[in-house]
């Protein structure tokens, strides 16, 4: 039976760190961009890397310009060793600004990206939504589709009259 502290949370495994702690270490390794930097650093050449799955890009919107390239994939297609890279992962020199929603996921994934090699990633501070806050361009968000109740429904033949 796992051992439980006097408030009832269990007690964690010796060596083993919380997600704040973990979160912590990974920001003390960036250099992070609030989002006007952010933009500034992508109209100077930096890929910008949306890390959204494509639910929370279509809900939300995107940035223009931005590359989608959703966490699960994101070591793999930016190893410059990688056979699975990208065309753009050409050396561990590449200016990586990493975006998600809130800019917590990011932070996590641009610390990734460094422990790669690619010693400039970093992320934007307050993510997407800090970017929109902030008045920089976006597109969308797109809609689901959903059926008209304007349109009449398509029939197999003419109307009757």
């Amino acid at each position: 039976m796992p051992q439980t502290d006097p408030t009832g949370c269990p007690v964690p495994p010796p060596g083993s760190r919380g997600i704040d702690e973990i979160l912590a270490a990974a920001r003390a390794r960036l250099d992070r961009l609030d989002p006007e930097r952010a933009h500034l650093a992508h109209r100077a050449g930096a890929l910008l890397v949306d890390i959204r799955p494509a639910a929370q890009r279509a809900a939300y919107g995107t940035v223009p310009g931005s590359l989608a390239v959703e966490r699960n994939v994101l070591e793999w297609r930016f190893d410059p060793r990688c056979p699975a890279r990208l065309p753009a992962a050409v050396g561990y020199h590449l200016r990586v600004v990493v975006l998600c929603q809130e800019g917590y996921t990011s932070s996590l994934a641009a610390a990734a990206l460094r422990d790669l090699g690619l010693y400039r990633a970093t992320d934007v501070v307050g993510g997407f939504a800090a970017w929109q806050i902030a008045g920089l361009p976006v597109l969308g968000p797109t809609p689901p589709l959903r059926p008209s109740h304007l349109a009449p429904p398509v029939t197999a033949g003419p109307a009757p009259s």
